[in-house]
């Protein structure tokens, strides 16, 4: 047996759960209730579609929100933070890592990379969880909205045959 302890894989997860009080999306990660029941069955494959949906609504709202980030220093900060990043995350995935950080700690604003005073991090936070819940459940309200227009358009199919 080897000795090397087992690093874990990352997981959108941020401590927060809210799908345990029954949200369809989850307050914290903004996965949705499946993708967090069914996480550890999932392929690489299915986790790198998660992960890609939420980064992509993360450059949608953070980008914006944050246009002085100064993207190289950012990814020096959070990874003197020792913050795990996939390979492949986007800019509004290390933006939020960074702005997370200074959500715990508003001191660390200035050293951020974002551009933003220490002041203006709870503001900042705020409106980005505001956003990005909004966006995290229409995502989701669409997402079954495809899937009962597919599943009616299979029910009109087997009916007219």
């Amino acid at each position: 047996m080897s000795n090397e302890r087992r690093i874990p894989s990352l997981t959108p997860c941020a401590g927060r759960c809210s799908t345990v009080f029954g949200d369809a999306v989850c307050r914290g990660c903004r996965r949705f209730n499946h993708e967090v029941i069914q996480w550890n069955t999932y392929t690489e494959q299915q986790r790198l579609a998660v992960w890609k949906r939420l980064d992509a609504q993360l450059d949608q709202i953070l980008v914006p929100l944050l246009p002085h980030a100064d993207l190289k220093h950012i990814e020096g900060f959070i990874l003197g933070k020792r913050v795990r990043v996939l390979d492949s995350s986007s800019k509004g995935r290390k933006l939020y890592y960074a702005l997370k950080i200074c959500e715990k700690n508003k001191n660390l604003a200035h050293d951020s990379g974002l551009g933003i005073e220490s002041k203006q991090v709870k503001p900042l936070w705020d409106e980005f969880e505001r956003r990005v819940l909004a966006l995290a459940n229409a995502s989701y309200d669409f997402a079954w909205l495809r899937a009962d227009g597919i599943r009616q358009s299979v029910l009109h199919l087997e009916n007219v045959e």
